[in-house]
């Protein structure tokens, strides 16, 4: 990877944290936070390996998931380009048995106890930018766990697919204008609603019989947003 600093500054001043810094403040971060690319798959955070280091994740997206005793996994949260986790009492943040998975190939910027402190809390633009995304994460998962003790699978199926939809993937030189997609397998999505494989593909099946959504390989189109988001609140298909 290049780790080169102008585009080292290019990706930092994206980051919504440090929308308010002057370019000599973004430089001297840039100096401070090495980068890292993650290929898809890699879990690179885990209870055993648990270094306090928050990362900065400039691309790609980041699940976080807990294990079962009987080793079924629990996602907690999905985290999207821009924000920030990690492992760092300092800031409160702690990922708490956690796993973190690269989602798809991602960026990150990592960053030490000292530096947050010395970089970032010393920043109060910084730090209250820091707070409000530390509090919407706490309130997501909330809702998450809530959603895991309460709802259905299908339910839940419903609520994620809801949550993961993002607009048509470009082709080359060209937007598309469709239906939001949610370009992930059956068996990630069952892992990220609490259940298996063939459990999952038996819910979208059902969700595409009552045309909800359009299955293709490694993707859910959306065709009724309407209605997942009315069959979320239900406890049973009908």
């Amino acid at each position: 990877m290049n780790d080169g600093l102008p585009d080292k500054l290019s990706y930092l001043r994206d980051i919504d944290i440090f929308r308010d810094l002057a370019p000599d403040e973004v430089e001297l971060l840039g100096k401070r936070a090495p980068m890292q690319q993650v290929a898809s798959g890699t879990v690179f955070f885990s209870p055993e390996e648990a270094p306090e280091v928050l990362f900065i994740l400039k691309e790609g997206r980041v699940r976080l998931y807990r294990l079962s005793a009987d080793g079924k996994a629990l996602t907690t949260a999905v985290l999207d380009a821009g924000t920030i986790f990690g492992e760092m009492a300092l800031l409160g943040q702690r990922l708490h048995q956690s796993y973190a998975e690269a989602m798809g190939p991602c960026l990150l910027c990592l960053m030490s106890r000292e530096d947050v402190k010395s970089m970032l809390l010393s920043d109060p633009r910084i730090a209250t930018r820091i707070a409000e995304i530390l509090g919407q994460r706490l309130i997501t998962a909330e809702q998450r766990l809530s959603d895991f003790a309460f709802k259905s699978l299908p339910q839940r199926m419903a609520g994620l697919l809801l949550e993961l939809a993002r607009p048509p993937k470009p082709r080359l030189f060209r937007q598309v204008v469709g239906p939001p997609e949610v370009r992930f397998t059956h068996e990630a999505l069952g892992e990220m609603s609490g259940t298996y494989r063939e459990t999952a593909t038996k819910i979208l099946n059902e969700f595409r019989s009552l045309g909800l959504i359009e299955l293709k390989r490694g993707c859910v189109i959306l065709l009724d947003e309407d209605g997942l988001r009315a069959l979320s609140e239900r406890a049973e298909l009908k």
